[in-house]
């Protein structure tokens, strides 16, 4: 945790520089216009919209909107969004570490491609993705005819649902660990080779510890993101109903079918599950930085 107690303590350090500064003292005025502003930005634009979600989706009360949530198509929504999540998070778990690990422990020929092609899901709009994989994947694509023939489905599938979420959340867990991981540098790894130390044993008690915090913080944001992906998976889901839609497809599709309240019930258990996301964020925040003055302390 060396790293991360430098970068909480340097932050430390400028906050109380900051509020030393009689240059950074603001008029009370100043203070309360600032303050007022940000205050009407996040009722307006975040509060009232998740009020607004929850008040529709009870609107026709309890037992609606239990049985919004329970009909088939709903809960074959549910266990798809779960399903991708649950093959994509741990996916880009493996990606993650062992990227940052390369970039941050390593010095090779094309570092820099790789740190770009990170990135490359924030730069690209999810429906391109979705093309992409429909013009390498689907019927008349790249592929196309030698999965035809040998009966795959990958586009209007499960498969394609999954590839779709891999791709735009590959960035969150290696962009979370290599920062962290470049200002650790390589000296405790380096120290526990010379005593002996396997690369396995090395990571897991060494590399594992430092990092905890940053992989937790990664691996949650990865998460919210698979589970609330649409561009992407609208392209290569087909929208079949019971079978490729996701949750965020079938909150589109009631809403088209003028289903409000059975729309709001789905976006209300997404808008549960980015409060839950928000709340472990929260956290994880807390604790990184708790950990940082106990080990610096």
């Amino acid at each position: 945790m060396a790293g991360l107690a430098a970068t909480f303590d340097a932050r430390l350090d400028g906050a109380r520089k900051f509020e030393a500064n009689p240059a950074t003292r603001d008029a009370f005025w100043v203070k309360a216009v600032v303050l007022g502003l940000g205050l009407t930005f996040f009722a307006v634009f975040l509060l009232l919209p998740l009020i607004a979600v929850f008040a529709e989706a009870f609107r026709k009360g309890v037992d609606t909107y239990f049985a919004s949530l329970v009909e088939p198509d709903a809960l074959a929504s549910i266990r798809l969004t779960l399903l991708a999540a649950a093959i994509s998070v741990p996916s880009n778990l493996v990606f993650g570490v062992a990227a940052a690990w390369a970039v941050a422990k390593f010095q090779f020929r094309g570092k820099n491609l790789l740190v770009t092609l990170i990135d490359l899901p924030f730069s690209v709009s999810p429906v391109i993705a979705g093309l992409i994989y429909v013009l390498i994947f689907g019927l008349q694509g790249w592929f196309g005819p030698w999965l035809r023939d040998h009966d795959i489905k990958i586009i209007f599938a499960v498969p394609g649902i999954v590839l779709a979420t891999i791709f735009v959340t590959v960035p969150f867990i290696a962009r979370e660990l290599i920062p962290l991981m470049q200002a650790q540098g390589r000296d405790e790894e380096e120290a526990a080779v010379s005593l002996g130390a396997s690369g396995f044993q090395t990571f897991r008690r060494v590399t594992l510890p430092n990092i905890k915090w940053a992989l937790i913080y990664g691996v949650i944001l990865c998460n919210a993101r698979a589970m609330g992906e649409f561009g992407a998976v609208s392209v290569v889901s087909g929208h079949i109903r019971g079978e490729t839609n996701t949750m965020p497809l079938h909150v589109e599709i009631l809403y088209n079918e003028y289903q409000f309240a059975a729309a709001f019930a789905v976006a209300s258990l997404l808008a549960l599950l980015a409060l839950v996301t928000l709340v472990l964020k929260t956290y994880v925040e807390w604790r990184a930085g708790q950990s940082a003055t106990e080990e610096h302390g």
